[in-house]
């Protein structure tokens, strides 16, 4: 069960595990966002962790479904599951009730390792402040409530008990991820950039090799706290391209995918970890960059269970096979939908199918038509009723609109009839 299912870490945790055979994976929530759009399995109702009736609900939902484990994606989510583990119903990816705890505090977390040279120089309140400074929630994630400080004015509104106050640190920013395994011992460690930033999440970033200093301080920081599974830690240099440890989360983070794009499956790792399994690590030797945008998700309040396709420039493109569309006619396979092929295909459409290695066996039945035919006729003969029509042609689409009244689609109009969950 991932627990919220909304967010970038919480789409990471199903493409993580999604594809396991022997997971079944659970998306819940208190509000219903986009995991919606990504979790087969997916409820929105469960009461918010501040809920008196929160731990009740919880444990009817893992009753009713066999949850075997929480993965939690918020800290602190993570750190109100931990206080309460000894009364839920199943096992939880969480570290211990301390490590949350610190983890949750960027100001314990500073407190805990101020006697190391890795964190940043702090402003008390009680001595002469050397601007820039910067201020971050004490709990908090991501850049929410962040803010660079550059005079006294500025630095008077601030409340040194909710915010952790340090030196600015101008330099470049990385993040961490981590492995622990379920006898404590460090098994992984990787660096990588934070090269472009959108509300606090990586959107261009990149791998980077073995760095002894980074390596140190992830085995101090496994040596003080106690986890089992996934983690990470931020550090920036600072103005003398020194690195200083922001914070440390006992979650998922969402770009993660950067390390199981080397081969390193991090939740899936920290499920058998939970579950008392040893594991074994492989990275593949090569370093990687990711830069990403957004994906498009929707709805129709459509059903239908026929698809007449057209051919030419839609199942192909430029000669080629046209891949989103026949990522689409499989997944009209597996949720058993009719398809369809209508075309005016010039040869012999069976040798074409066979050239290109599309299977015939993908369509209910395949119409070829001569050019001066009409597809509406056809729709209609064979039945449009709960259709829809898929062509690149306006011309054919509009006629078949207008004579079958039914919805049709242009080729860049198939991202809207994909469904991604799984």
């Amino acid at each position: 069960m991932v627990f919220p299912a909304e967010g970038n870490n919480a789409a990471e945790i199903h493409a993580a595990l999604a594809t396991c055979v022997n997971i079944e994976v659970f998306g819940v929530s208190s509000t219903e966002r986009h995991g919606k759009f990504v979790f087969e399995r997916y409820y929105s109702d469960m009461p918010s962790i501040s809920d008196n009736d929160f731990l009740n609900k919880l444990n009817e939902y893992i009753d009713q479904n066999n949850i075997d484990l929480i993965f939690p994606t918020h800290d602190t989510v993570v750190k109100h599951l931990t206080g309460m583990a000894g009364n839920i119903h199943c096992r939880l990816t969480v570290p211990d009730i301390y490590t949350a705890e610190i983890t949750r505090s960027k100001i314990k977390t500073w407190e805990l390792f101020a006697d190391k040279d890795f964190v940043p120089k702090r402003y008390h309140g009680n001595e002469s402040p050397f601007f820039p400074l910067f201020a971050k929630p004490d709990e908090g994630q991501g850049a929410k409530g962040a803010q660079t400080i550059t005079d006294i004015k500025q630095l008077e509104l601030i409340d040194a008990q909710d915010f952790l106050i340090t030196e600015y640190l101008p330099g470049r920013e990385f993040t961490v991820d981590c492995f622990t395994d379920k006898n404590g011992k460090l098994r992984f460690v990787s660096a990588r950039t934070r090269e472009r930033l959108r509300a606090g999440v990586t959107d261009r970033g990149s791998v980077i090799g073995s760095n002894p200093i980074i390596d140190s301080i992830a085995e101090e920081i496994n040596s003080r706290l106690k986890f089992t599974g996934l983690w990470y830690f931020q550090l920036k240099e600072d103005k003398n391209n020194n690195l200083r440890l922001m914070e440390i989360s006992a979650r998922c983070a969402g770009t993660m995918c950067l390390s199981r794009a080397q081969g390193v499956n991090l939740p899936l790792l920290t499920v058998y970890a939970a579950l008392g399994y040893e594991t074994e690590i492989l990275p593949n030797p090569y370093n990687v960059t990711l830069d990403r945008g957004l994906v498009n998700c929707y709805q129709i309040n459509y059903k239908y269970d026929k698809v007449y396709l057209d051919f030419d420039d839609t199942v192909t493109l430029r000669g080629k096979i046209n891949l989103s569309v026949m990522r689409y006619i499989y997944q009209c396979a597996n949720q058993s939908k009719k398809v369809f092929l209508l075309t005016k295909h010039a040869d012999n459409i069976l040798q074409t199918l066979d050239k290109l290695h599309i299977s015939q066996g993908l369509f209910s039945e395949i119409l070829h038509i001569s050019p001066t035919d009409s597809k509406a006729k056809v729709i209609k003969q064979k039945g449009a009723a709960g259709s829809i029509f898929i062509d690149n042609m306006f011309k054919e689409r509009q006629e078949v609109a207008n004579e079958c009244h039914i919805p049709v689609f242009d080729v860049d109009q198939i991202e809207v009839l994909q469904d991604y969950r799984f």
